[in-house]
């Protein structure tokens, strides 16, 4: 297991050896720097904490800044802490970039999905519309939620209108099909959560998938 922080750049199309046009994302994975390593033997599990992008010293509390500061680091804007197999021949105030990845790589990417504000149980649940004709007065309504004597009450769960993303979503099994390690650059085929210039964690893939050929 390995793991960096990143930035969604955008979306664009790529060629593949075969000649077949792709969509990708650009995604700006590092440079981070650890903030902290954990032990099995002292914290019960083996993960690194990283940090990604400056930001001010003036918007960041005095304990925080104390800590960047005994590793030489500037302050970091999005602090996440990932996972991996050992947590030997890591250290504090390293420096993690994009090169540890390399072509052909499966990844889990996690971000926070576009939010869409209150959305209709049709567009939110993909419920089935109402009638069409122009009597029916239920096109694009909540029909009955729930019975009136028993159990006189809506069970839990119950798909209904309310508000859409800005939630964690995690894609699992993207392809990496080209990595630039001069300008920390990923390149994923398809799509990942949230808008451009919305942070990131890019992780190796959980589940074992058999590598298939690229199309």
């Amino acid at each position: 297991m390995k793991g960096i922080l990143g930035k969604k750049i955008g979306m664009t199309q790529l060629y593949t050896d075969r000649g077949v046009l792709v969509p990708v994302t650009l995604i700006e994975a590092g440079p981070c720097i650890i903030l902290e390593v954990k032990e099995p033997e002292k914290h019960g599990c083996s993960a690194i904490k990283l940090g990604f992008e400056d930001r001010k010293e003036k918007r960041t509390n005095k304990p925080d800044l104390g800590n960047f500061k005994k590793i030489n680091s500037a302050p970091k804007r999005f602090i996440k802490e990932v996972r991996v197999d050992s947590a030997e021949g890591y250290k504090k105030g390293q420096e993690v970039k994009a090169d540890i990845f390399q072509e052909g790589d499966f990844v889990d990417i996690s971000g926070i999905s576009k939010g869409k504000g209150f959305q209709g149980g049709m567009k939110r649940w993909n419920w089935t519309a109402g009638k069409g004709g122009h009597g029916s007065m239920h096109h694009r309504r909540v029909g009955s939620i729930g019975a009136s004597s028993f159990p006189s009450r809506v069970h839990k769960g119950k798909t209904m209108p309310g508000h859409m993303g800005a939630e964690k979503v995690t894609v699992q099994h993207l392809t990496i099909l080209k990595v630039d390690k001069d300008r920390n650059l990923i390149v994923v085929k398809g799509t990942v959560p949230g808008c451009n210039n919305s942070y990131l964690a890019v992780k190796s893939a959980k589940k074992k998938v058999a590598k298939t050929k690229n199309v």
